[in-house]
């Protein structure tokens, strides 16, 4: 089976109220790119993934007037995929929900299908967590709850996934350094918390015998930027668990701890005060233990991987589609 995790840049942006694509030559939500282009840019990349099943990160907005679902199945039908069917876990706060895109040939069920214990509560829920060391526990909660799924393949395998989308790092309306610095800190905190709410529910999974699959953008990874240092450990370290018993893996999550190691990236973004693109990789597909030598591991990344590369309209396709790029699995299931 053919697994992908897909961040696309303001993909609600692309629908009409009544949750159709709009391929018309208004502007998109990415900068200087219309609707039609970017969807014209999307029908190439999903067709060059030609995955199973696809957890769409930032999908359609799910609310009064709009079907999240619906909006992704008429997408499909829209760009003649073969992923048809489409299951959305909890509405987010946000217009970005978490949605899975499949194919009801080889996943021949998926299912909304969210857990919880006392260590870890439903992803909609709350989760106490002191996050300043100050014996106080603050209230931890999600803005794009995780999508918790229940899959069983044309195999007959049964799978768990869980689609993430964890907190921005970014210091969004800072007015100063000191409160860019401030927000920073607060931020991670609370990327921190929802990853250990996480892994306490990844624990209980694991636990109980489950093969779990964790995919979806982190906004962290290991050594991305200076305050690892003062947290010990990034966020995707603590989803992975590899100190513990029941590690996953992603070989990519693993790179930047090794010296040397050329490094993967699966963003590109634009600093608007240095005036370049930098790489970043933020986008992960962690699997459990039993699942780990039937996987293996491909970011198209238009400059990195030389398929991509090679082929000048599905380089510019990813460039246009959004300023993260997939990260597709194969696995033996």
């Amino acid at each position: 089976m053919r697994l992908a995790t897909y961040n696309i840049e303001w993909f609600s942006n692309l629908f009409t109220d009544a949750n159709k694509p709009d391929p018309s030559t208004e502007w998109s939500g990415r900068w200087n790119i219309t609707r039609t282009a970017q969807l014209t840019a999307l029908k190439t990349v999903f067709h060059a993934m030609d995955a199973d099943a696809v957890m769409v990160i930032e999908a359609p907005d799910q609310g009064s007037s709009r079907d999240c679902t619906l909006a992704l199945e008429r997408f499909a039908a829209w760009a003649g995929l073969r992923t048809t069917r489409a299951v959305t876990g909890f509405e987010s706060h946000t217009q970005q929900e978490i949605a899975l895109l499949y194919d009801p040939a080889v996943v021949v069920d998926a299912q909304h299908d969210p857990r919880e214990s006392e260590a870890a509560p439903r992803f909609d829920k709350k989760f106490k967590r002191d996050l300043d060391v100050d014996d106080r526990p603050e209230t931890v909660v999600w803005s794009k709850p995780p999508c918790e799924l229940a899959l069983t393949t044309a195999r007959g395998t049964a799978l768990r996934l869980i689609g993430v989308h964890a907190k921005s790092k970014a210091p969004h309306g800072a007015r100063d350094d000191a409160d860019a610095m401030r927000l920073s800190i607060a931020n991670r905190r609370k990327q921190h918390a929802q990853c250990l709410w996480l892994r306490a529910r990844l624990d209980a999974d694991l636990a109980a015998g489950d093969d779990v699959i964790v995919l979806g953008d982190f906004n962290d990874g290991p050594g991305l930027d200076q305050f690892e240092e003062l947290f010990g450990r990034s966020g995707v370290e603590i989803v992975l668990g590899a100190d513990g018993t029941y590690p996953l893996y992603d070989p990519n999550a693993l790179l930047p701890l090794r010296p040397g190691a050329a490094q993967a990236s699966s963003a590109r973004f634009y600093n608007r005060q240095t005036k370049r693109y930098f790489n970043a990789l933020i986008d992960f597909v962690m699997v459990s233990p039993r699942l780990r030598p039937l996987t293996t591991w491909r970011i198209l990344h238009p400059f990195d991987d030389p398929a991509c590369f090679g082929d000048a309209g599905l380089r510019d396709a990813l460039l246009l589609a959004s300023d993260h790029f997939p990260v597709v699995v194969e696995i033996d299931i």
